[in-house]
């Protein structure tokens, strides 16, 4: 559903998207008022990127009288979801609990959220592993190198 277009969303093009996600259903007219308060953008410029999502059929269009409604197929969350998938296949397995680490820590996050968070470490921490394994190729990251220096270092005890 979102893996055709995922790559393909630019920061500018979110902006335009979030709008659409708040109101369901949207004139260029609403989307445009929105991101001139934040983004300080000329109509055409709101417009362009509104075009562009509608090509690459992030957006629904519907003609009521001379006006166009914007909405969405794609649930916000889903779309989220699905992008940090595509974004953590593209990252050495080894990195994976840092990078959530560090985005836990810059969040501010509810008692709620982090009850959620507790939940899954638990379920986690019945399955967890000594040491994640790598998924990279010698050349994509730096854990082949460490290997062969702890390696070197074995062998000469």
């Amino acid at each position: 559903m979102t893996a055709e277009i995922d790559s393909k969303i630019t920061e500018s093009e979110w902006e335009v998207m979030r709008v659409v996600w708040a109101h369901q259903q949207v004139t260029s007219k609403e989307i445009i008022q929105v991101l001139e308060q934040k983004k300080a953008w000329k109509p055409a410029t709101t417009k362009t990127f509104i075009g562009r999502l509608v090509k690459k059929k992030a957006l629904n269009t519907e003609k009521i009288g001379n006006k166009f409604l914007y909405s969405t197929d794609l649930n916000e969350i889903d779309f989220v979801k699905n992008m940090l998938s595509e974004l953590f296949d593209n990252v050495c397995n080894r990195q994976k609990g840092g990078i959530m680490a560090y985005l836990l820590n810059d969040s501010v996050l509810s008692f709620d959220d982090i009850k959620e968070i507790e939940t899954v470490l638990e379920k986690k921490q019945a399955e967890a592993v000594d040491q994640v394994p790598c998924n990279c190729v010698p050349g994509q990251c730096h854990c082949h190198l460490k290997n062969e220096a702890e390696e070197n270092e074995n062998g000469k005890n």
